[in-house]
């Protein structure tokens, strides 16, 4: 099976359940990336499963983690009391 046959079929899904934002493989599989490195995944593993040769290539997924870790410092340090709550962590990352 073709890729593009394959995003296809995924924006059909997406629109039969609903979803108004637009999908494909290529997002899915970004998405699933970004969440398992917030949820602790290490970058070499990640590497591996997703078949890259090359680290810095997976490095491109650290991008989001790296902002909410920034995020979640600048909110809960102690020399920063008065900063804002933090925003919720978005469970899709934007197309680049």
């Amino acid at each position: 099976m073709h890729p593009n046959n394959l995003s296809i079929l995924v924006r059909g899904y997406l629109n039969a359940a609903g979803i108004k934002k637009s999908g494909s493989c290529h997002m899915l599989r970004h998405t699933t990336a970004t969440l398992m490195l917030e949820n602790g995944a290490d970058i070499r593993s990640l590497q591996t499963l997703l078949g890259h040769a090359s680290l810095n290539t997976t490095q491109i997924y650290t991008h989001i983690t790296i902002d909410r870790l920034r995020a979640v410092h600048d909110a809960t340090h102690l020399a920063k009391p008065d900063v804002p709550p933090l925003p919720p962590t978005p469970a899709v990352p934007p197309e680049a």
